[in-house]
């Protein structure tokens, strides 16, 4: 009894401090420019949140408030399940100087019952918790991790790039991950391709990835497609994706794939690793100032001037590095978040532990995408390659 009289007597000291509003004043305060923020936890807001809420649970108010809204003259609402958790919020919020802070009186439950606009939530329990940490950032959020689940990614190479790439892409989320390769597991790849596993050797790289996408996260959907990319089929292979992953390990591919990401206006992100050291890249055709990748390589080199990995050797992190940068570029392409790789080329050197930048301009002379490229078809860039080998 003592217990329930304390509580009551703590709500009518902080409605004493705060200005409440009912929902219908809120969302009129809403239109006019106020910040209406959801404090309760990711899977209460799993169910539906008002619209144009910022979701920010209460334990983690004080920490990324700034981050969201650093005016602290802006006039913010903050709401909860019944209108008590929203009190407290409020409250921490004048503590920290923020000058125009209501509470949102009976919450949710009023929102709903009062009949206001609700956006769908986006996430049940499992997905709530599932993203959780990543749900935590004020850029990702629901509305990201809606995006990530929309997301379709298509992946050349289900190998020692592919490996940390689709496994880290999965983990976030991405909705949809498409595996190209024709290659089987064999017991050489195990030492930098961790996607796979000894009692998968001789099966398919493509269905080994998948079983184990599948054991990670069973929400992403992964297609495969067990087949070598060609000039015949490059365009029907990525048609239909957001973003392009060169995992590849062969010139003749990526000469492919730079043609076909062009043709289609599909970013590619591109790495390529050798012995002991990588790089990655961003060549976006979305975008006017973005090089290609033969602006990089106007031609294709000998087999003799650039070995695979069979023939070079490599160190086993490597790729895991490599590939989990391209991972993190794919990321922020599809969030929209940060300074993509476009127009830069980063070069790793692991023996050294050093990074190292490069300006990659756009060449006006490139046979891909300068001002006189002519495109003369598919198998005219296999012809081309074929010849360099």
């Amino acid at each position: 009894m003592t217990e329930s009289l304390n509580r009551e007597t703590w709500l009518a000291s902080l409605r004493q401090q705060i200005a409440e509003l009912s929902p219908a004043d809120a969302l009129s305060r809403q239109a006019q420019g106020a910040l209406l923020i959801d404090v309760r936890e990711d899977d209460e807001r799993a169910a539906g949140t008002p619209v144009g809420a910022v979701g920010l649970s209460r334990g983690f108010l004080e920490l990324r408030i700034e981050q969201i809204e650093p005016n602290r003259s802006r006039s913010i609402l903050t709401l909860c399940g019944s209108g008590q958790r929203s009190l407290l919020a409020a409250e921490a919020l004048l503590r920290m100087g923020y000058h125009h802070v209501s509470s949102v009186a009976g919450g949710m439950t009023r929102w709903k019952s009062d009949g206001l606009p609700i956006a769908a939530g986006e996430l049940d329990a499992d997905a709530a918790e599932r993203y959780a940490r990543q749900l935590r950032l004020p850029q990702v959020g629901q509305a990201g991790q809606q995006k990530l689940a929309q997301a379709k990614v298509a992946l050349l190479g289900a190998g020692g790039l592919g490996a940390p790439v689709a496994l880290y892409l999965a983990a976030a989320g991405v909705g949809l991950l498409t595996l190209v390769d024709d290659d089987r597991v064999e017991r050489s790849n195990l030492h930098r391709q961790v996607i796979h596993a000894d009692a998968r050797v001789g099966m398919a790289k493509t269905e080994s990835a998948r079983l184990a996408l599948a054991a990670l996260n069973p929400r992403v959907q992964v297609e495969v497609r067990t087949e070598r990319l060609q000039a015949d089929n490059v365009e029907r292979l990525l048609a239909n994706h957001d973003v392009v992953v060169d995992g590849a390990d062969n010139f003749p591919t990526r000469y492919l794939l730079a043609a076909a990401t062009r043709r289609l206006m599909l970013p590619m992100v591109y790495g390529a690793v050798e012995r002991f050291a990588g790089q990655v890249s961003v060549f976006d055709p979305r975008r006017n100032d973005s090089p290609c990748y033969r602006c990089l390589f106007p031609e294709p080199p000998s087999a003799a001037e650039a070995p695979n990995c069979s023939e070079a050797g490599v160190l086993g992190v490597l790729p895991g590095i490599i590939g989990l940068l391209q991972a993190t570029e794919v990321l922020k392409l599809i969030l929209g978040l940060g300074e993509p790789l476009v127009g830069r080329l980063l070069s790793f050197d692991a023996l050294s532990m050093r990074f190292h930048e490069a300006r990659l301009l756009r060449d006006p002379r490139c046979p891909g995408c300068g001002a006189t490229a002519h495109f003369g078809g598919y198998e005219d860039i296999a012809r081309l390659c074929a010849a360099a080998g």
